[in-house]
C-alpha cells in the first residue's frame, strides 16, 4: 500500500510539470496564430498605403496632365480649328504628342478620356477609340469631381498570406476640367480621365515582405518549439529519474522500519531464549562429565553440539538486530585477513583448497574496528569456501591501494572462488536479511557484512559469473570521520 500511495504522490506531483508543458504548447499555438495574423494585418497595412500613394500620384499626374492638354492642345486646336475632332489625323496626333510628353517619366501604363457620355475620345490604346463604356456609379462619382481607385489583381490569397500573384492594375477616375487662367478655380467638367498604373512590381515586394515576415516568425516560433520539447523532454527525464529514486528511497524505508521492528522483536527473543539455552548447554556439559557409558557421553555432546549452534544462530540474530558501536584504531587489514586465513586453515586442507594471496597495498595503516572486520571477513570467507566444497578449488585473496571518486585512496580487497558462481537473479537479493539459498543458515551472514562495510564508510561489490566463481570486492577508507554528537547517540541506542 505504502509503495502505491507513493507511486500516486509521484504521479500527482507530475501533474503541475504537465499543466507547464500544455500551457507552454498552446502559448506557442496562440503565438503562432498571432503571429499569422499579425503578418497580414502589416501586409494589408502596407496595401492600403501603397494603394493611397498610388492614387495620389495619378491624380498628381492628372493635373498635370489636364493642364498640359488644355493649354497645349485644346486652346491652340480651338483658335487654328475653330472646333475639336479628333477623328482628324492632325488633331489625335496633336493630342497623342501632348499626353505622351506629358506622362513620359510617370509610371502610368496607359490613359483614356472619356467625355460625358462615357464615349472613349482618345486611349493611348488606338484601337479602342469611339467605343463606348459602361463604368457606372464609378463614371458618375468622377463627374461629380470626386477621385476614385479600383484595383484589379489576377493572384488569389489564402486568409492573410498569398499563395499566387499575378499582374496588379490600379485604374485611378479622375475629372478632367476647363482650365480658368490666372485662377486657381476649377472650370466646367469636359470629361473623365482613366490613369492605369501597373503595380505589380510594388505589390510583389509588399508580398515579399509579408513572407518574409510570415517565415521568419514561423521560423523562431519553430525554434523555441524546439528548444522548449528538447527541456520538456530532459525535464521529464529528469523527473522521472527523480521519482524512480524517491520510489526506492521509500521502498527502502519501509524495508528498513519493517526490519527495525524485526530486529527489536529478534533481540527480545533471543534473549529470552539465550539464558535457559545456556543452562541446556552447561547441564549437557555436566552430564558429559559424569557420563558412565559411551551411549550417554555420545547423547550429552549432541545436545551441547546443538546448544552451541544455537547459540551462534542467536548470535548471528543479536549482530543483525543491535548492531556494535564501531571503535576504530590503527590496523592493517592484511593482519586481520591473516588471522581468518589462519584459523580456517584446517577447513582449507580438509576441502583440498589452495589460498593464494596478492598484498600490494604496501606499508600503511587504516582506521578501522578490527574485530568488526574480523568478523565481516568470516562471513564472506565462509559463503567461498561453501561455494567450492564440492570439489575443490582455489581461493584467491588480494589487497590494494585504489583511487577514490572523491578524496583519498581507498583500500581495495578482492575474495575470489572457482565455484559455480552466482545465477544474476539471486545476485540482486543475496544482501537481503534472512535470503539463503541454502537449507541451513539464517541469511544474515551477507547482511552483517554489509552492516558493518556501511559503518565503516565504505562499500561492497559483487562480481560472478556462472561457472566461473565469485569475487566479492570491499572498498575502505584509510580514514573514518569523526561521529557527530547525533550519530553517537544513534549508535549508543542502538
Amino acid at each position: 500500500m505504502k509503495t502505491i500511495r507513493a507511486k500516486r504522490k509521484s504521479i500527482e506531483s507530475m501533474k503541475p510539470f504537465k499543466l507547464v508543458k500544455y500551457v507552454s504548447l498552446s502559448s506557442l499555438i496562440v503565438t503562432l496564430v498571432c503571429t499569422f495574423l499579425l503578418s497580414g494585418f502589416i501586409s494589408q497595412r502596407a496595401k492600403a498605403i501603397l494603394f493611397q500613394k498610388s492614387e495620389q500620384y495619378a491624380s498628381i499626374v492628372a493635373e498635370n496632365l489636364n493642364h498640359q492638354v488644355f493649354f497645349q492642345f485644346t486652346l491652340p486646336t480651338l483658335i487654328t480649328d475653330g472646333e475639336i475632332r479628333l477623328s482628324r489625323q492632325s488633331q489625335y496626333e496633336r493630342l497623342d504628342r501632348v499626353v505622351r510628353n506629358t506622362i513620359h517619366g510617370f509610371a502610368v501604363e496607359r490613359v483614356n478620356i472619356y467625355d460625358p457620355e462615357q464615349v472613349l475620345t482618345y486611349s493611348t490604346d488606338a484601337e479602342k477609340i469611339g467605343t463606348k463604356g459602361n463604368l457606372g456609379e464609378v463614371f458618375k462619382r468622377a463627374l461629380r469631381e470626386e477621385s476614385v481607385s479600383l484595383l484589379s489583381t489576377e493572384g488569389r490569397g489564402f486568409s492573410a498570406l498569398p499563395w499566387k500573384t499575378g499582374p496588379q492594375k490600379l485604374k485611378t477616375y479622375l475629372p478632367m476640367w476647363e482650365e480658368q487662367p490666372m485662377s486657381w478655380k476649377r472650370g466646367k467638367v469636359l470629361g473623365v480621365f482613366e490613369i492605369s498604373q501597373d503595380v505589380t512590381g510594388d505589390y510583389e515586394i509588399i508580398h515579399g515582405f509579408q513572407w518574409i515576415v510570415g517565415t521568419s516568425f514561423l521560423a523562431f516560433v519553430g525554434i523555441l518549439f524546439t528548444m522548449i520539447a528538447l527541456i520538456t523532454v530532459r525535464a521529464e527525464r529528469i523527473i522521472g529519474m527523480r521519482t524512480s529514486e524517491r520510489l526506492k528511497l521509500e521502498e527502502q524505508l519501509d524495508q528498513a522500519e519493517r526490519l527495525a521492528a524485526l530486529g527489536e522483536m529478534i533481540a527480545g527473543v533471543s534473549h529470552e531464549i539465550r539464558n535457559p539455552l545456556g543452562i541446556i548447554r552447561s547441564t549437557a556439559e555436566l552430564l558429559y562429565s559424569r557420563a558412565e557409558g559411551d551411549r550417554q557421553r555420545r547423547l550429552s555432546s549432541i545436545i551441547v553440539e546443538e546448544a552451541t549452534r544455537l547459540n551462534d544462530i542467536l548470535t548471528e540474530f543479536l549482530d543483525f538486530a543491535r548492531p556494535r558501536r564501531l571503535h576504530p584504531s590503527k590496523c592493517r587489514i592484511e593482519d586481520v585477513i591473516d588471522r581468518n586465513l589462519h584459523v580456517m586453515e584446517h577447513e582449507f586442507q580438509r576441502l583440498g583448497i589452495r589460498v593464494e594471496k596478492n598484498y600490494q597495498t604496501g606499508d600503511y595503516t587504516m582506521e578501522a574496528d578490527s574485530d568488526m572486520l574480523y568478523r565481516a571477513l568470516v562471513n564472506l570467507l565462509a559463503n567461498a569456501l561453501q561455494a567450492m566444497s564440492d570439489g575443490g578449488g582455489t581461493l584467491r585473496v588480494r589487497t590494494g591501494l585504489v583511487n577514490g571518486k572523491e578524496g583519498p585512496p581507498l583500500i581495495e580487497l578482492h575474495i575470489g572462488d572457482t565455484g559455480q558462481g552466482i545465477p544474476p537473479e539471486v545476485r540482486k537479493k543475496i544482501f537481503n536479511p534472512f535470503f539463503t539459498t541454502r537449507e541451513k543458515g539464517t541469511g544474515l551472514g551477507l547482511a552483517i557484512v554489509q552492516s558493518i562495510i556501511d559503518s565503516h564508510n565504505g562499500d561492497i561489490e559483487v562480481v560472478s559469473e556462472e561457472g566461473a566463481g565469485t569475487t566479492m570486492i570491499v572498498r575502505l577508507p584509510l580514514t573514518q570521520p569523526e561521529p557527530d554528537a547525533g550519530d553517537e547517540a544513534a549508535v549508543d541506542l542502538a
